[in-house]
């Protein structure tokens, strides 16, 4: 517990956006940044137990932060940040897919947007045992590599039948078209 506390302390001492942010909090307050920080996270928490709108709260600290760092990962030129990211996009685009088939029982659960909210937390988290990674590697990178050959020729198949289907649409449209121009101009 103390490596943990030692971690969170050096997290919150670290240059960036939230260590100039806690700095200046702590000089204006007199309060020490792991204070403001434990009570920020506190807050968020019981805010998320019991708060109106936690759902948005929820999506918002899942959305915004992977958005940026993504954004920073595309203009960066190393290739292993946009992986890490580009994984957590497909978890979280699974994940939002499960949830809009069983939110309707979920959100009845007490405390469902903190498990929701510490999940995805869990998924951005940049520890070795991140969510994301864990999860691809173990569910969805093997399911994918057993069915992905499947899943190309129905999309091929899809395609095909899509652009024979437009081609038809758009060719009976010009027929009609000209149709009635020649009507028009009799």
């Amino acid at each position: 517990m103390a490596s943990l506390q030692h971690r969170f302390h050096s997290f919150l001492e670290q240059p960036g956006l939230l260590g100039d942010l806690l700095s200046r909090l702590e000089a204006q307050t007199g309060v020490k940044r792991y204070y403001l920080a434990t009570g920020a996270v506190a807050f968020l928490s019981l805010y998320l137990m019991f708060g109106y709108g936690a759902s948005l709260l929820c999506n918002l600290i899942g959305f915004l932060y992977p958005a940026y760092v993504s954004i920073k990962a595309i203009e960066s030129p190393s290739k292993d940040d946009d992986t890490t990211w580009l994984t957590y996009w497909v978890v979280y685009g699974l994940f939002s897919i499960a949830e809009f088939f069983s939110d309707t029982f979920l959100y009845w659960f007490p405390f469902y947007y903190a498990g929701k909210c510490l999940f995805l937390v869990w998924c951005m988290a940049p520890v070795s045992w991140n969510g994301s990674q864990v999860l691809y590697r173990s569910l969805i990178r093997p399911w994918f590599l057993k069915h992905h050959q499947t899943v190309d020729s129905v999309l091929s198949d899809l395609s095909g039948r899509a652009v024979h289907a437009a081609s038809a649409v758009s060719r009976e449209a010009s027929n009609e078209a000209m149709k009635r121009a020649l009507q028009t101009a009799d």
